[in-house]
């Protein structure tokens, strides 16, 4: 059995539908968890994710770590019952009323009171040990942020076994840019930083996706971004950004033209990217 298989029982299920003994098993372990003087923050942002977010927070509140920990909520200006379930499962959360995942980090960043900033998406599961081997990497001299893999949940759509060539090309892809573009294989579901520097770069709200990969450029002056490739570390995460995309071969017609568009960048290096028109926010 998969270590998240018991979290399916309510991830990408409406919150009515859960139920009331699985919602007051999480809160007494989110409750259990929680220290008032943390060493990381982990900082889950949700913008209308009311049938994933249960799932997220359920895996969060199994994680078992030896490090004094917080886990905090951002409710990103939701228009479904995404603030119901941060009420339901009694963390602290914060409302950002911007849109975006800039805004919303940032927004975890000014309440945050660990050494260290975990990012965390809800609509994102994670193992067991994912805090602990991530705060384990920062806990290293000249490690500045760390970075993990995730999978896919695979469906009928997409099973298990093309979810697996897939990731092993998205890993490779990865793999090859970390050498000399780290910040370009930064994920913001699976990346984790030094606050005192984090605090001396701003995310950006004006983009749709990059503001981690934005971030992690900016920290490169002040230490190593590492990355961390066990299984100990790898999320599950939504498979909605693929079903977004058509079926599995347009899928993978994608992933070989961006590695491919990529070459010649796994081999220099990079301190300024220009941003496209179409990753603006209107």
């Amino acid at each position: 059995m998969k270590w998240y298989t018991k979290y399916l029982s309510v991830f990408e299920k409406p919150f009515e539908e859960a139920p009331q003994e699985t919602i007051n098993g999480i809160r007494e372990k989110l409750k259990n968890i929680q220290s008032a003087d943390p060493i990381a923050s982990v900082v889950v942002i949700a913008h209308n994710e009311e049938q994933r977010l249960l799932g997220c927070l359920w895996s969060l509140s199994e994680n078992k770590t030896s490090y004094p920990i917080e886990i905090i909520g951002v409710e990103n200006n939701s228009s479904d019952k995404t603030a119901d379930v941060f009420k339901a499962v009694g963390i602290p959360w914060f409302y950002e009323e911007q849109k975006s995942c800039g805004f919303a980090r940032n927004r975890g960043r000014i309440h945050a009171k660990g050494k260290y900033y975990i990012c965390i998406d809800s609509d994102t599961m994670y193992p067991p040990l994912y805090i602990q081997t991530l705060v384990d990497k920062l806990e290293k001299p000249g490690i500045v942020a760390v970075s993990s893999l995730w999978s896919f949940l695979p469906d009928k759509k997409f099973p298990s076994w093309k979810l697996k060539i897939f990731e092993m090309l998205r890993d490779l892809s990865l793999w090859l840019q970390a050498f000399k573009r780290p910040e370009l294989s930064v994920r913001g579901m699976v990346f984790a930083y030094n606050l005192e520097y984090g605090r001396k770069i701003e995310y950006r709200g004006d983009i749709i996706r990059g503001e981690d990969g934005m971030m992690a450029l900016g920290l490169k002056k002040y230490g190593k971004l590492a990355f961390v490739r066990s299984a100990a570390s790898r999320a599950v995460t939504s498979n909605s950004t693929l079903k977004a995309q058509g079926n599995m071969f347009k899928v993978l017609k994608v992933r070989l033209s961006k590695m491919i568009s990529r070459f010649g960048g796994y081999f220099t290096k990079k301190q300024y990217y220009k941003d496209q028109d179409s990753n603006l926010i209107k």
